[in-house]
């Protein structure tokens, strides 16, 4: 089941549905908005750089802009201020994630038209992009010719703030309810019984894959959307993807556009076992 999911509550009310449902939502925040009015000439002049052209994929309709954000480690472009408001608050306190070093962010945006097929890739690939999303968890990266996966990134959560107004249903982003408690059982059984030194050298593939489709059969596929000034706040064990640009979905000139920080934890153990 599906559906499209826009609300507001409270910290102890936000903290319970990230807990349970593995994302929660932050309303119109004002150091939010001054943040991204002083982030946004940078994100865009990193979109139409050059250097970056090469993460225009998929026949021009989505720009991943993976750590295309320059960025510092508080989350600042030069001469803006560093990244705060409600969220980075409710992630220190509540989530006891402080003094993060912020990673160069993502600037993810989509065009009419995603996902269109990429040359060279296989039927499969482009169905599953199409059909589920290109769904995933984070940090466990294809390797070798036969595109093993092993734990390669160890983000504390995913923070996604919006750069323009977009229609429901342009690209949203979208989460499957609760399967982060799913993969965090998978992950700890097992990563769990080995020291941490040789989960990178462990191949997840075929666990991953399985709780995957468990949490396809048995979770809440749900699509978030936000508009600028508010941002949303994803588990890292999560399931999350992109689905496709619907008919009649509308977005401005900056696309569906989206800004995602995937900082470190520091501590593996912590991205094991941490809330």
């Amino acid at each position: 089941m599906s559906r499209t999911v826009q609300s507001s509550r409270g910290t102890a009310e936000r903290l319970e549905q990230f807990r349970t449902k593995g994302w929660c939502r932050f309303p119109s925040d004002p150091v939010l908005t001054r943040w991204l009015a002083a982030t946004l000439p940078a994100a865009r002049a990193a979109i139409t750089a050059p250097e970056n052209q090469e993460w225009l994929r998929y026949q021009g309709t989505w720009f991943a802009g993976v750590n295309a954000l320059p960025n510092d480690k508080t989350g600042a472009v030069s001469g803006g201020p560093p990244l705060a408001g409600q969220a980075v608050d409710f992630i220190a306190q509540e989530l006891r994630f402080s003094g993060i070093a912020w990673d160069k962010a993502q600037i993810s945006v989509c065009y009419p038209g995603y996902p269109m097929p990429m040359e060279g890739e296989s039927e499969a690939v482009f169905r599953f992009r199409r059909d589920r999303d290109a769904a995933h968890v984070d940090g466990l990266l294809k390797e070798g010719p036969d595109r093993r996966r092993f734990l390669r990134e160890h983000h504390a959560f995913i923070l996604g703030i919006p750069m323009a107004e977009y229609s429901p249903g342009a690209a949203p982003f979208t989460v499957w309810e609760g399967s982060h408690h799913l993969v965090g059982d998978a992950f700890r059984k097992f990563f769990g019984a080995s020291p941490p030194e040789q989960w990178g050298a462990m191949d997840i593939t075929d666990a991953y894959q399985t709780v995957r489709r468990q949490a396809f059969d048995t979770c809440d596929r749900v699509k978030l959307h936000t508009v600028p000034g508010e941002c949303i706040l994803v588990h890292r064990h999560a399931v999350h993807g992109m689905a496709p640009w619907e008919d009649g979905a509308t977005a401005g000139d900056d696309g569906r556009a989206i800004l995602y920080f995937r900082p470190e934890t520091g501590d593996i153990q912590d991205w094991l076992s941490a809330d």
